[in-house]
């Protein structure tokens, strides 16, 4: 009984090393795989190199209240002018779609907004995005009830369109982009919300969907590649 006892012991202790060599193993060739998309001085925009980015040069600093709205040229807008209030983005996963003028005063300070239409994306891939968004700084995810693909990924002046949540580009973009301190304008701001007057992630303002209207604020980009 014993011998028996032990040999269970070794079983269980072999089947549990091992499971962590896997891990460890798949987390070293992830990470030697995004390598390439770390940016650097000598490579200062690695998105470049992933195929279906859009860049365009938006203009900075230009922010507005509520009730002004945006006329963005393009959907999900991913630069440009927006809402003093930068919506939280230290790995929050919002529920509900939200003014999107917020969420580009995010992007502003560097963070990378994972959006999603409903009923566009299976319980499977929905977990995954979670997963690449819950608890990590710089972060946020939400519905985008308007948006023309299932999943759509942006940065300050960057944004990639895709159908599977299992494409390894979403990866590749977040390694590139997230904090890339060569691609934002806000070097340093923070994701962390201001308190009461300010955005209530638990309450934001709400998603508007029709027409900004006349007295909309135009952005157009500068330039475009990728």
């Amino acid at each position: 009984m014993t011998i028996a006892g032990v040999l269970v012991v070794l079983v269980f202790a072999g089947a549990i090393f091992g499971y962590a060599y896997v891990q460890y193993a798949g987390t070293q060739e992830k990470q030697a795989a995004l390598a390439p998309f770390a940016p650097s001085e000598q490579n200062p925009d690695p998105s470049k190199a992933i195929p279906g980015v859009t860049v365009e040069q938006y203009k900075g600093s230009q922010h507005l209240q509520l009730p002004q709205r945006v006329a963005y040229d393009k959907n999900p807008p991913f630069g440009g002018a927006h809402d003093q209030y930068w919506a939280g983005c230290d790995g929050v996963v919002y529920g509900q779609p939200f003014r999107v003028e917020n969420a580009v005063h995010s992007l502003e300070h560097g963070a990378v907004w994972i959006a999603y239409r409903p009923g566009a994306v299976d319980a499977a891939g929905m977990q995954a995005l979670r997963e690449r968004v819950e608890g990590e700084s710089y972060m946020l995810m939400s519905p985008v009830p308007t948006l023309d693909t299932p999943i759509a990924l942006q940065s300050w002046g960057h944004q990639l369109k895709l159908d599977r949540a299992t494409d390894p580009r979403i990866d590749e973009f977040i390694q590139a982009l997230r904090t890339n301190r060569f691609t934002h304008p806000e070097v340093g701001g923070t994701c962390q919300t201001l308190g009461p007057g300010a955005f209530d992630p638990d309450n934001p303002p709400p998603f508007q969907p029709g027409p900004p209207g006349p007295g909309a604020t135009p952005v157009r980009g500068g330039g475009s590649g990728g």
